[in-house]
């Protein structure tokens, strides 16, 4: 690799010194550094394994150890000598401390594994787990040749109606209604030879439908006496820590969701590493609880209303569950499986990314890209990768490249890998934008879920939208999907056929915990760096549907000015007046939920999604408002006008409103009081 010591570690303010057989030869340079104070970073991975070996093994080794690869992603390509830059924004990026310990979520497993499937290919499966796991098969047919006749494992049968759990806690319910009680069975096949109607297979289960009830096989079995036709269908259940489903994936009932339960796995029968991994799964893990939830910021329901679903729709492991009677979600941390999407489409931040924090990312890309312009790079891209087949492909074109196969990523393109592609979103997107990166570049592989790309590419259109607005030409948000590094190399490759126009002066603000703040701090210095002038600015920036950034509209001939609306916004942006009938709305507030929309008994509120670029987002403004209603009888003002004529005109032909109880409506609270009470004694008095 064509590296510059000198001038990598004066962008990064460091000293830096070359090796070439580090974790050979040269094992005792490394040695020594590590009895220094301060970090070590070494910029390769290959060895890896081999440098925490030797780290363990010196003694008095105090420096924390951390990696980079600027070999794959910068030294190995067609541009590596114009790669310095961003070789030196990943050796600063290494530098950056450790995110902060999160909560954890246990699971325990004492290796309790539930094989289901045809029972050949069960006992198959089991012979290579059993040494380590305690193995039970659930029958699913007999499969090409039937189980061995040597029982080696307790075989469950009957008719599997729920599954359903984790790691550790797989809860398995059955309908027991196979006549052959398996834990008698000999396995002597007598049964199979005697049934004339070939009802009873080699799993050992009567095929009801096909049974002409001769009873024969009752008459087989003999003395074992594992067969009784009277015997009642009871519902059972059993508590497993692993699941390996052997049957075809639209066998019901399953995990159909694209991210199932940790310790649940399917299997074809020929990739070994899905065994491999069960062997592993003995003992206590924990995982970090990868998200952080505040209810008073939640969206989703007010009086038992459902507005905003965007986190229950998106995820793919079905961890998040409405419970709109508690004007909350729930999400369950055991399911949970970290992949951020429902962080990333939250319009409020009640939903955040808690492993790494927002903030610890969003430093992350300033460091990157603060450190590459500083260095002379331009043109920064941020390619956003997962940490597992996101990173391969990248590790792949890398090796391509320096076999000359293909050209490698661009100097420019900066690969920063996350734990998952639907963790990051529209407000760190934006911030990457305004701290001066051209583009920020998405990578999907065969590992996200459907509509995790739907979403992201929802983000991407109302963030692309508000940057044309604002005058910032040129596509800075792109989906880019690649299944092979050919694949990849191809679509790096056109990155650059377009200039994109970004901010003259890179932002300097440090992201927030709050998502909304830290969309607030992009967008205000978006607009203020914005290409064009002042003039041509337009007042309001029209966004797709489904943005989180807009207004509402109030039909002022249908709005009762019940404020039922300011009671459901979750956000307070729509507010009321103490002072006088209004309806105020803070569009800066708005996130777009709906649950206005839906509360609205008059259906007056229609959401319109934008981005207003005049002071008055950030001002209460005045959206409805009428005359007091005054009390008939004191004068006190204690409603709208149009209010009370509309109940009035609503109860007019009520048989319960009509005369005085009607006069009443027109009331006050204290004067409908006084006024009923004073009648009442009239009357007593007239009837003496």
């Amino acid at each position: 690799m064509p590296l510059d010591a000198k001038a990598l570690g004066a962008a990064i303010h460091e000293e830096l010194t070359l090796h070439s057989t580090l974790c050979r030869r040269e094992a005792g340079a490394f040695q020594q550094a590590l009895r220094q104070p301060g970090e070590v970073v070494v910029a390769c991975t290959q060895e890896q394994r081999l440098f925490g070996e030797v780290a363990a093994q010196t003694e008095g080794a105090v420096a924390p150890l951390r990696f980079v690869n600027i070999r794959e992603t910068g030294g190995w390509s067609r541009d590596a000598r114009q790669a310095g830059p961003k070789i030196a924004a990943l050796l600063a990026a290494a530098h950056l401390p450790e995110p902060e310990p999160v909560p954890t979520v246990s699971f325990q497993s004492a290796g309790r594994l539930l094989i289901i499937g045809p029972v050949d290919a069960a006992e198959r499966a089991a012979a290579l787990v059993a040494d380590v796991l305690d193995v039970t098969v659930f029958a699913q047919g007999p499969g090409a040749a039937g189980g061995a006749q040597e029982r080696r494992y307790p075989v469950l049968g009957g008719r599997l109606t729920g599954l359903a759990g984790w790691l550790g806690a797989f809860d398995v319910e059955w309908r027991a209604d196979n006549p052959i009680d398996l834990d008698l069975c000999t396995r002597c096949n007598a049964c199979v030879e005697a049934c004339p109607e070939n009802a009873i297979g080699l799993d050992y289960q009567v095929d009801l439908a096909a049974c002409q009830s001769h009873r024969v096989c009752v008459k087989a079995c003999g003395v074992a006496g594992a067969i009784d036709f009277g015997r009642a269908a009871a519902v059972q259940s059993e508590r497993f820590d692993l699941v390996l489903d052997l049957r075809a994936p639209d066998a019901t009932p399953t995990f159909l969701q694209h991210a199932p339960p940790q310790g649940y796995f399917r299997w074809d029968g020929s990739e070994l590493a899905t065994l491999l991994r069960l062997r592993e799964l003995v003992g206590e893990f924990d995982k970090p609880r990868f998200f952080e939830y505040k209810q008073k910021l939640c969206a989703h329901s007010r009086n038992t209303t459902v507005g905003c679903r965007a986190c229950v729709d998106i995820c793919s492991a079905e961890a998040i569950a409405s419970d709109a009677p508690r004007q909350r979600i729930v999400v369950n941390p055991n399911l949970c499986v970290g992949c951020g999407a429902c962080t990333t489409v939250c319009p409020t931040g009640a939903l955040a990314y808690a492993y790494p924090r927002v903030a610890d990312q969003g430093q992350k890309f300033k460091t990157l890209l603060f450190t590459y312009v500083a260095a002379g790079g331009r043109d920064a891209v941020l390619l956003l990768h997962s940490q597992e087949r996101g990173q391969a492909l990248v590790q792949e074109l890398g090796r391509a490249a320096r076999l000359g196969v293909a050209r490698g990523v661009p100097a420019n393109v900066i690969p920063v890998a996350l734990w998952h592609t639907a963790s990051v979103g529209l407000d760190l997107w934006l911030a990457a934008v305004a701290y001066g990166a051209s583009q920020v570049v998405v990578l999907a592989t065969d590992e996200e879920a459907p509509q995790y790309l739907d979403g992201l590419q929802a983000q991407m259109e109302t963030a692309q939208a508000l940057l044309h607005g604002l005058g910032y030409t040129g596509t800075h948000l792109r989906l880019l999907r690649a299944g092979t590094a050919t694949d990849l190399d191809a679509h790096l490759q056109l990155l650059g056929a377009t200039r994109q126009r970004v901010p003259a002066q890179g932002a300097r603000f440090a992201i927030a915990p709050e998502k909304r703040s830290t969309l607030e701090l992009a967008i205000e210095h978006l607009a203020a760096q914005s290409p064009l002038p002042a003039s041509e600015r337009p007042e309001a920036i029209p966004l797709p549907p489904g943005a989180p950034l807009g207004t509402v509209q109030v039909n002022r001939d249908a709005c009762t000015l019940c404020l039922s609306c300011v009671s459901a916004c979750p956000a307070s942006a729509l507010q009321d007046n103490p002072q006088a009938p209004q309806l105020r709305f803070i569009e800066q507030n708005c996130v777009q939920c709906g649950l206005c929309v839906k509360t609205c008994p008059e259906d007056a509120i229609a959401l319109v999604p934008r981005l207003l670029l005049t002071p008055e987002r950030h001002q209460p403004r005045v959206v409805n408002e009428t005359a007091p209603w005054s009390c008939v009888r004191c004068g006190k003002p204690f409603g709208t006008f149009k209010a009370i004529e509309a109940m009035l005109g609503k109860l007019a032909g009520h048989p319960m409103f009509q005369g005085e109880a009607l006069e009443r409506l027109k009331m006050c609270g204290d004067c409908r009081v006084i006024d009923l009470y004073s009648a009442q004694n009239e009357t007593k008095v007239t009837d003496l």
